[in-house]
């Protein structure tokens, strides 16, 4: 059974707002290493659509630095599922779009054979609630926003999860990634 890891940058203060964080080649780095080695990439529209048509347009792009373009040969290679019901079309070939019920479909992509599918967004955190998550991997910056969407904002748990710190790393910039596990 495939493991889903849930995967976000977020300031000190818990926010998501992509805005907010300054990401360098060497989280660029690191992100292209957990996207390489996830076998389906899942994403709400407004995460999708902040990533495409950006990434594919890194992607041909000579001046772009090699971590960018690094990053994006790595994520349009990758199979998404968008989770949808207002999309019309996605812009990328290897994106399909979902409509149907969230749970059903991840605890049906879990069962599949692979090695992990990788969830991103600020509004996927329902997978959270749900109990689906098996591994949490943040990126925090080290900025204080004040504002902004923050992570689980309007999401109820039924239960306190217990998580087990089972790597981190400090980057030159500051920001430090978290890798959790689900006890």
């Amino acid at each position: 059974m495939r493991n889903v890891i849930y995967a976000i940058n977020l300031t000190l203060d818990g926010g998501c707002d992509h805005t907010n964080g300054v990401p360098d080649d060497e989280i660029f780095e690191y992100s292209t290493h957990l996207v390489r080695d996830a076998d389906l990439l899942v994403f709400g529209r407004k995460t999708y659509q902040l990533m495409v048509p950006y990434w594919p347009d890194v992607a041909t792009n000579p001046s772009e630095t090699k971590a960018d373009r690094e990053f994006a040969d790595t994520f349009v290679s990758k199979d998404k599922i968008v989770f949808s019901q207002s999309l019309e079309n996605a812009e990328d070939k290897n994106t399909t779009i979902v409509r149907t019920n969230l749970q059903d479909e991840i605890v049906r992509l879990k069962h599949e054979q692979g090695k992990y599918i990788l969830v991103g967004g600020v509004s996927i955190p329902s997978l959270i609630e749900l109990g689906l998550v098996n591994e949490f991997r943040f990126v925090v910056q080290p900025i204080v926003a004040g504002e902004g969407r923050r992570l689980l904002e309007g999401i109820s748990l039924r239960e306190r999860s217990q998580l087990k710190l089972v790597e981190s790393k400090i980057f030159k910039s500051g920001c430090f990634a978290l890798r959790y596990l689900k006890q």
